[in-house]
């Protein structure tokens, strides 16, 4: 093998022993700072303003994503023990072939989300190069941006690791620079005492599901990096406060700038940087921006990959990730209606997320007592986790039900509570209730529990 190769990602989706797991808890807390403080969510946090006001909007997003993060780092703590990616450890409660939907899904949504951040880190390295050079062509900026991020992810979670434990640094030292300049020229009371809109377009309540959508849109990737964790419960420890962290001063901060921007009767725009460079940070703006998008655009082309490596195995990892990463080159081109409808993107994520993982949080934590065969899940040699023909129905009509009411109570009839926390509950215990009531298929217990089952 040649030294380029060599150098390559070689990541598969077998289960990693426990030499291999070499991610400290800080790289941990890294990974998860740099995957938060992005774009999409400092967006998120501007378009708050002025549904709602500032104070609210900083106790949503820290409210929110300390709830948020639990089960994430339950979800990542599966991860940890087994050594397993995410979307084969849904085969445990999903079945063999009943997982291949999930990791499809997820394939799609993950390059999804790489068109929307790479277009916005386009838009703010155009501003930079604008700035310092007079020279503007977003879409050349939009491909350069994307093609580091495969440039990235095709090293494997060595690259993820090392890029996300110096832009966490920068990243934070940037955010505290905007903030200070930004109530250094302003006055928080102008914030804290602005009029929300006469007809705003959500409530605090919706505010907060988004806050918990947003958390659960991480939901498909965070096996795949804690797989990697040295040790399970400092890397638990390390997801829970890296994402509560950064999520909300990535929040707060889009919460300030768009607050600020209405003060001063700017126009509204979904790209921040142009916001922050009418109040003269535009060209650190627009530095937070690459940084993020090369950190989450990475995560988020790596956990593709591994999606759809469980479900069409390679024997690389770097080709399949080279040609998702051309996909999401050509994609981030075509931009505008998934930006136009970015929150309801995301509430679709959730829509389409939160069903699948409240159904396997149930199984391993509850059903399995904390514990799969890796070796099986990967193999399934003895059929252990086949249920029916390889599809577990209980899971499927349990994830089918958790969907439907999540779109009927977040797109017919919205909840003014909002929806994703009911159906994380509805979705989870309908499972558990159908697995222990209708389940007779005792084979589906890992081995070291079958002497309790009778």
């Amino acid at each position: 093998m040649s030294q380029s190769k060599r150098l390559l990602g070689n990541d598969s989706i077998r289960p990693l022993a426990q030499h291999e797991r070499k991610v400290s808890m800080f790289g941990i807390f890294a990974i998860w700072i740099a995957a938060n403080f992005v774009i999409t969510t400092i967006l998120t946090g501007m378009l708050f303003i002025p549904n709602i006001t500032f104070k609210e909007a900083i106790i949503v997003s820290l409210v929110g994503s300390a709830i948020g993060a639990i089960p994430l780092s339950l979800m990542g703590r599966i991860g940890s023990r087994t050594g397993l990616p995410t979307m084969v450890i849904s085969r445990g409660s999903f079945g063999q072939k009943g997982a291949i939907l999930p990791a499809i899904a997820n394939t799609i949504v993950l390059v999804g989300w790489s068109w929307i951040q790479a277009y916005m880190a386009g838009l703010s390295l155009d501003y930079a190069m604008n700035y310092i050079f007079g020279y503007s062509n977003i879409n050349l900026f939009t491909i350069l941006t994307q093609v580091l991020v495969v440039a990235v992810t095709i090293y494997g979670i060595r690259g993820i690791e090392t890029t996300q434990k110096f832009i966490s640094v920068a990243m934070l030292v940037l955010s505290f620079v905007i903030f200070y300049q930004l109530f250094t020229v302003y006055k928080v009371t102008d914030l804290l005492t602005m009029q929300i809109a006469e007809n705003p377009a959500i409530t605090a309540i919706i505010a907060f599901d988004i806050v918990i959508a947003t958390a659960f849109s991480w939901m498909s990737s965070v096996a795949d990096y804690n797989r990697s964790a040295k040790g399970e419960k400092g890397a638990m420890v390390a997801t829970y406060f890296g994402y509560v962290i950064a999520s909300t001063i990535a929040l707060g901060l889009g919460a300030a700038v768009g607050g600020y921007s209405i003060i001063q009767g700017m126009e509204q725009t979904y790209d921040p940087t142009v916001l922050l460079a009418q109040h003269g940070f535009g060209l650190i703006a627009s530095i937070v921006v690459l940084f993020s998008v090369l950190s989450t655009n990475a995560m988020a082309l790596y956990s593709a990959n591994m999606s759809l490596l469980s479900v069409i195995p390679a024997k690389s990892f770097w080709k399949p990730a080279l040609m998702l990463g051309i996909i999401t080159i050509i994609g981030a081109l075509f931009k505008d209606v998934l930006m136009a409808n970015f929150f309801d993107f995301v509430l679709l994520i959730a829509t389409l997320y939160i069903p699948i993982f409240a159904i396997i949080l149930i199984d391993f934590y509850i059903l399995k007592k904390g514990n799969y065969e890796e070796e099986e899940i990967v193999s399934n040699t003895t059929g252990l986790y086949q249920y029916t023909k390889g599809f577990n129905i209980y899971a499927y009509v349990s994830y089918i039900g958790g969907a439907l009411f999540a779109l009927i109570f977040t797109y017919i009839t919205p909840l003014a509570i909002g929806s994703s926390i009911l159906t994380f509950v509805i979705s989870g215990s309908l499972y558990w209730i159908l697995m222990t009531v209708f389940n007779s298929n005792k084979q589906v217990l890992p081995s070291s529990n079958k002497e309790n089952i009778g």
